[in-house]
């Protein structure tokens, strides 16, 4: 077995568990038992890779280990490693085995995992069927989390975003089906990556994102401090699906941002990330929230307590500007900064969201517009883009970018490649007019665009197509028949030769 796992590997027996629950249970729900399971394995096999390091410090004094275990990250209590659930795997009881295994990890780490798991019932007759046909199904999910393969430790792991990339390679799987709902609140990896060197969060800033779905990109924030040595930040984030917020403090937990504050409700209707009876004020605020979200709660905001809407209430059927609205009322007045990604729509519809859209750029707190290319998102092929809006700009210039043809094609998803994210961060940063790819455009102009912030008004792309040569290709055509006429007289004389004259 190599040294390291690779998320190839990991895959694979993901997938293979998932037969365990197709055709009994929604696949939107049962990524969720995979990815518990995931983490009980990962905490597992990283809480041994521990243990038999201080066996080895200690020589074998149990109880020197056991003390000096208690004072570790977490704490997996007695009977609740994964290999007690596989070997208990035959026990008539195994749902409620599993329900108390996750009760004790959650008491015993409480600070950091309270309520993760309320979600999630190994024991559900509805979810799992009567007690003989879920005692198998879960029997079959032990054994295939028992693969060799599957061998979580750390040192195998190194530095890989184990839940976030299983979440990404599940969405992906599912998105023909349950996955296609589950993809809309997910931001692939390189977004993320894009996102978080666009804001270039700095040491001792609030990070926040107010749609957070599984944490990666928040989660990318924060390795942009920690790459640089840098451990003074704090992130911050709400969640309405119960399931998603699970996987989101899942996630934090797993990459050490044990002081992560992940909230989970309705941030439009109930933020719950407040501070002196006001929203919380934050130096960067990242998300990819759900696109022109229907019934986001317009009625129950009309008077709304935090005065987030007084550039005016969006459309009841679509919330993108309700987000929006929220993200830069969330940050703070010196360097507050935002990056969210959005419809095309959100550019140019008029209306509420029109007005919305002209007092921002009044206001002078638009800073760039970036187009992104189609199917870069699970769940909707349609192309989007990252507005990014700056408090205390030094001029009123905006850039427009077009990085729409720019991107790998990965059979049904387009990624973006490396190049691909460092020339945006670089034509961002040094405000760069390049021909057919950005161009930095007046408040003033953009005010005799009506306030329409369509990318193709200001980045023209067009190609000219190469003059044709008319003569030229009239002598090819002349040349042809005369070659077509030599080929025929040929054929002819063979055919002759052959007996088949004509």
């Amino acid at each position: 077995m190599s040294d390291k796992i690779n998320q190839s590997e990991i895959n694979a027996v993901l997938w293979k568990a998932c037969d365990t629950f197709r055709g009994v249970i929604d696949a939107s729900q049962y990524k969720d038992y995979i990815l518990v399971m995931l983490f009980v394995k990962y905490i597992s096999d990283t809480w041994e890779e521990r243990y038999n390091e201080l066996k080895e410090q200690y020589k074998g004094d149990d109880e020197l280990i056991k003390r000096r275990l208690q004072r570790d990250r977490f704490i997996v209590p007695d009977g609740c490693h994964f290999k007690d659930l596989y070997n208990a795997r035959e026990e008539s009881n195994i749902g409620e085995r599993i329900n108390n295994a996750l009760s004790q990890i959650e008491d015993a780490n409480r600070q950091k995992l309270q309520g993760v798991f309320r979600n999630i019932d190994f024991n559900s007759e509805s979810n799992l069927g009567q007690t003989k046909d879920r005692n198998v199904r879960l029997r079959h999910l032990l054994t295939d989390f028992a693969d060799p393969r599957l061998d979580l430790r750390p040192s195998r792991v190194g530095n890989q975003d184990i839940i976030g990339d299983a979440y990404e390679y599940l969405i992906a799987r599912f998105a023909a089906g349950a996955g296609k709902k589950a993809g809309e609140f997910y931001t692939p990896g390189e977004v993320s990556e894009l996102m978080a060197e666009l804001m270039n969060p700095q040491a001792g800033e609030r990070i926040c994102d107010p749609a957070c779905g599984s944490g990666s990109l928040l989660i990318k924030c924060g390795n942009q401090l920690k790459k640089n040595g840098i451990n003074d930040f704090s992130l911050y984030g709400q969640e309405i699906t119960g399931s998603t917020w699970a996987l989101a403090k899942m996630n934090m937990f797993l990459h050490g941002m044990d002081n992560a504050r992940i909230e989970w409700g309705d941030t439009i209707r109930s933020p719950k990330l407040l501070e002196n009876d006001n929203t919380m004020k934050f130096e960067v605020v990242v998300a990819n929230p759900p696109f022109s979200l229907d019934k986001w709660g317009a009625d129950d905001v009309e008077n709304d307590a935090y005065k987030r809407f007084h550039r005016g209430l969006p459309p009841k059927s679509k919330g993108d500007y309700a987000f929006i609205s929220h993200m830069i009322e969330t940050t703070t007045a010196d360097s507050g900064r935002v990056a969210v990604v959005v419809p095309h729509g959100v550019l140019f519809r008029g209306a509420g969201e029109g007005k919305i859209r002209q007092k921002l750029i009044e206001e002078n707190l638009l800073d760039a517009v970036i187009g992104l290319p189609a199917n870069l998102f699970y769940g909707t092929g349609i192309p989007a883009a990252i507005i990014v809006f700056k408090r205390n700009r030094s001029d009123d210039k905006v850039l427009f970018i077009d990085a729409s043809n720019e991107y790998n094609s990965d059979k049904t998803q387009n990624r973006l490649r490396e190049q691909d994210i460092a020339k945006i961060v670089e034509t961002y940063k040094e405000r760069k007019t390049i021909d057919k790819y950005s161009e930095l455009v007046s408040a003033k102009d953009i005010k005799e665009n009506d306030y329409n912030l369509n990318i193709p008004r200001y980045v023209d792309t067009f190609e000219e197509e190469e003059e044709i040569d008319i003569e030229a290709v009239q002598k090819r055509i002349v040349d042809i028949e005369k070659e077509l006429a030599e080929t025929e007289t040929e054929m002819q004389k063979h055919l002759k030769e052959l007996g088949y004259a004509a």
